[in-house]
């Protein structure tokens, strides 16, 4: 099966130079995908010379307008429909790509993205997802990560049922264990807003494993960690910054003395296994759950390297065809988020 993918080229702090290089660099590891870039075609054209091998696979879409890092999302939305960002996702909602990724503004991709595509049933909010490294080798899910800065206990609900059914989609667990991050286990800890999204995910049959703490998303405690996105992205580039921090120490110490430095020769090993191992590179590319279609933002900071991995989440999605499988997965629980919604808006 080909895997198409639509990439907005525009998109990031570094736009066509990395996007369109990550593009080319991708389709040579992966010769079922195809790309449809979409941006300036006069930017992009120049930048694929040295993809003539994998030009076959390649096709321009001409986007004259771009949405900036600081454009409010309502901008976006209504006075950008031109825009790389809008018609990358148009090309999800066509069908003619099975997903879209994009390093630009978060906000407004959010926004242009729930408006295209919609929702999913029982859904209200849709939340960022990445996975994060654990020390047992593998990989924590935790949502979400900056969509949704206020969120009320039924969102948290909401995430926790997207975030399981992601799990259980990728990685094929039957039943992934769910943890709401807090201040504490007990079940006491907490706002109210926690508290409250506790009881309801007890009353789910989830696989609830209770409240967790911050260090519990790296010691693999639960498969999915669960917060709203003013935690769950202050919790992200905390991570982020300590990675960059330990690694720039490491060096900082073996080219202190030629003694170390001899050192550093024979632990280089180690040495690189341990750098890929915290790169949060490797783990860029977070995906928009909760809508009727694939979209993933990546930073928007990235590199080349790290937007290729960008590719690759939304490449791996569409392959294991994540939005049928997590529709799926999802029906169980559609029935208790309804009801939930209607309780909440007839208390509002």
């Amino acid at each position: 099966m080909t895997v198409r993918i639509a990439i907005d080229v525009m998109g990031g702090d570094h736009g066509p130079p990395v996007t369109v290089a990550a593009s080319v660099s991708f389709l040579r590891a992966h010769a079922d995908c195809e790309l449809v870039l979409v941006g300036r075609r006069e930017e992009i054209e120049p930048l694929l010379a040295s993809g003539a091998d994998v030009r076959s696979r390649l096709q321009l879409v001409h986007a004259e307008e771009v949405v900036s890092m600081d454009d409010p999302p309502a901008v976006a939305l209504r006075s950008k429909r031109g825009s790389s960002m809008r018609l990358a996702i148009n090309l999800v909602k066509e069908g003619r790509a099975q997903a879209c990724v994009s390093a630009g503004n978060t906000g407004a991709l959010m926004a242009i993205s729930r408006f295209v595509l919609k929702t999913l049933d029982g859904i209200d909010r849709p939340a960022i997802a990445t996975v994060l490294p654990n020390i047992k080798g593998g990989v924590t899910t935790m949502l979400d990560l900056g969509a949704n800065v206020d969120c009320t206990a039924e969102h948290l609900l909401e995430f926790a049922i997207l975030g399981a059914a992601l799990v259980a989609a990728v990685q094929e667990k039957e039943r992934p264990s769910v943890g709401l991050l807090n201040v504490g286990e007990e079940l006491i800890k907490g706002n109210e807003v926690v508290k409250r999204a506790g009881e309801l995910l007890r009353a789910s049959s989830l696989n609830f494993f209770g409240n967790v703490e911050g260090d519990d998303i790296y010691k693999a405690t639960v498969d999915v960690v669960v917060c709203d996105g003013f935690v769950g992205n202050v919790a992200l580039k905390t991570s982020e910054g300590l990675a960059q921090m330990l690694g720039t120490m490491v060096k900082e110490e073996f080219t202190r003395s030629p003694l170390a430095k001899a050192a550093a020769v024979l632990a280089y090993p180690v040495l690189k296994r341990f750098r890929r191992r915290v790169d949060h590179r490797q783990y860029n590319g977070a995906s928009l759950l909760g809508l009727k279609g694939i979209v993933i933002k990546s930073h928007g900071a990235a590199d080349v390297l790290a937007f290729e991995n960008a590719i690759g989440v939304g490449y791996e999605a569409a392959r294991h065809r994540l939005l049928e499988r997590t529709v799926a997965a999802m029906q169980p629980f559609v029935a208790q988020l309804e009801r939930e919604q209607r309780r909440s808006t007839a208390a509002a």
